[in-house]
């Protein structure tokens, strides 16, 4: 039986930016633990081997690979955030698109009565949902 399942998301240098960067806009985010590279590598030294942190209670993981990779990021993969109230969410927008990008603007769809699908600053995809 499978014990857990947790998304993984791997960077190349700023897994620990991007960790307390998401916590620092979600009540209750907290980092869990990090275990970093020491000097023998194979990553630079004090950068992430592996680390987990909590948001609204889901557990996520980060690394950074010591790798340089042809991929990064896509957006068929993305944090669905389901928002309180439209100044949550519009608060989250304002912060998460900042040097990111917009896939589809904030708007009424019809499936939501506000929404927007972004990707930040790191390439990681959010759909923020007001239902």
């Amino acid at each position: 039986m499978t014990a857990s399942v947790t998304p993984m998301l791997m960077f190349e240098g700023r897994a620990e930016e991007a960790m307390r960067f998401y916590i620092s806009l979600f009540p209750g985010g907290e980092i869990l633990d990090i275990t970093r590279y020491g000097r023998d590598g194979p990553g630079a030294e004090g950068s992430v081997i592996r680390a987990r942190f909590r948001l609204a209670g889901q557990t996520v993981q980060c690394i950074d690979s010591p790798i340089s990779h042809a991929f990064t990021f896509t957006a068929s993969f993305s944090f669905f955030v389901d928002c309180e109230s439209e100044a949550e969410l519009r608060g989250l927008h304002e912060s998460l698109v900042e040097g990111g990008e917009t896939f589809m603007p904030l708007g009424d769809y019809g499936f939501s009565r506000l929404f927007a699908w972004i990707g930040d600053r790191f390439g990681v995809a959010w759909q923020l949902n007001l239902p």
